[in-house]
């Protein structure tokens, strides 16, 4: 609401173009009066027009009195419509909320409206912490179900991941460690040798029972399948076969004895696996074992393809299953089967076929 001055009033003085916001109300004129009043006003400002006077009207139309009284007089000016906004088809839902119903105008203008709303100045691209979207952004606390089933997955992720690490750290990291743990022990035996004096006379070995567990003392050769690997005293896993050594079963025969069966034993998988290929040996097939002093030359006669790790008669003398029935100088390997369990044993036999020094060279089961 604006007030202005009231309509009529008496001569003007000094200031008099200034309008008041209150002024009391005057009696009314005469006509002449107003009429010898207002002619100096319109020869010194002709270009103002005078306001309408109360007790005056247009012709045709009645005279409204204006009361005697120092009442102040108010006249209301119409509300001026707002203008329209440059696009207000991007007007935000939280602007419209603000302004209010639909062409409805509040007082203190354009940016007051936005301040009220918690809004911020359109292009800054951000809202007021005091807004309804500060509060829309507080996350609601979860359910109990999902944090336990949250957790559970995570800890079937963790132990698949252990799992799969283990199973590389045993199909390829064990084999890599036993590699690396018999080609140094095979190179440690061929300069002991190679340094050591060759004994003189009849060829021999040590008897068994010489060699310490753990200790190299041969090498073991299957040119078919293209295999060399050293020899230790012992079926030890972590002395003797997880570093991927071919063991010597303590207690039978060693090469060199006349008569006795010459068993070893070496994993199939994992840790090296020397005796992974043995089952694909055949009758007829050679196998060398090479000692300080000699070469011995075994040849394959048969096998077992499974049979319980209990069975101890394969490491006999005369080996139990085998095909000798009498004494002489036989040669049994030994390994897990199926592969990758320890269900049960496979068993390849041997007997001896030649005895070379190793001065006179290899023998033609290597170089042929």
């Amino acid at each position: 609401m604006t007030a202005v001055r009231p309509e009529g009033g008496g001569p003007k003085g000094p200031g008099a173009d200034d309008w008041g916001v209150y002024e009391p109300a005057r009696p009314q004129q005469t006509s002449q009066q107003q009429t010898s009043q207002q002619q100096p006003e319109q020869r010194e400002r002709p270009e103002r027009p005078e306001p309408p006077q109360a007790g005056r009207a247009p012709a045709g139309q009645a005279v409204v009195p204006v009361p005697d009284d120092s009442t102040m007089q108010l006249r209301a000016v119409p509300a001026q419509p707002a203008p329209p906004l440059s696009r207000p088809d991007e007007r935000p839902e939280e602007w419209a909320a603000a302004d209010g119903p639909a062409g409805a105008v509040q007082a203190g203008g354009r940016a007051e409206r936005r301040r009220a709303g918690g809004l911020a100045a359109p292009g800054t691209g951000r809202r007021r912490a005091t807004g309804r979207t500060a509060a829309a952004r507080v996350r609601p606390p979860e359910r109990r179900r999902v944090v336990v089933a949250r957790a559970v997955g995570e800890l079937f992720i963790t132990l698949g991941l252990v799992m799969l690490l283990f199973v590389a750290y045993q199909l390829w990291w064990t084999n890599v460690q036993a590699d690396a743990s018999a080609s140094a022990a095979g190179n440690r035996l061929e300069q002991q040798w190679s340094s050591a004096p060759q004994p003189s006379g009849s060829p021999g070995a040590p008897a068994a029972g010489a060699f310490q567990p753990g200790q190299g003392f041969a090498l073991l050769y299957i040119p078919a399948l293209g295999l060399k690997y050293p020899v230790a005293e012992g079926t030890g896993k972590q002395q003797v076969l997880d570093k991927g050594l071919v063991g010597h079963y303590t207690g039978t025969a060693m090469p060199a004895d006349k008569a006795g069966n010459f068993a070893v034993a070496a994993h199939r998988t994992t840790h090296g696996q020397p005796f992974r290929k043995i089952g694909q040996l055949k009758p007829g097939d050679m196998i060398v074992v090479e000692t300080a002093t000699t070469f011995y030359t075994y040849q394959v006669a048969g096998g077992i393809p499974e049979t319980p790790p209990t069975d101890v008669g394969v490491i006999q003398p005369v080996p139990k299953g085998s095909p000798f029935t009498q004494p002489g100088r036989y040669i049994t390997l030994t390994t897990c089967t199926p592969e990758f369990s320890a269900r049960g044993r496979l068993i390849v036999f041997g007997k001896m076929v030649g005895e070379q020094p190793r001065s006179q060279g290899k023998p033609a089961a290597l170089t042929g």
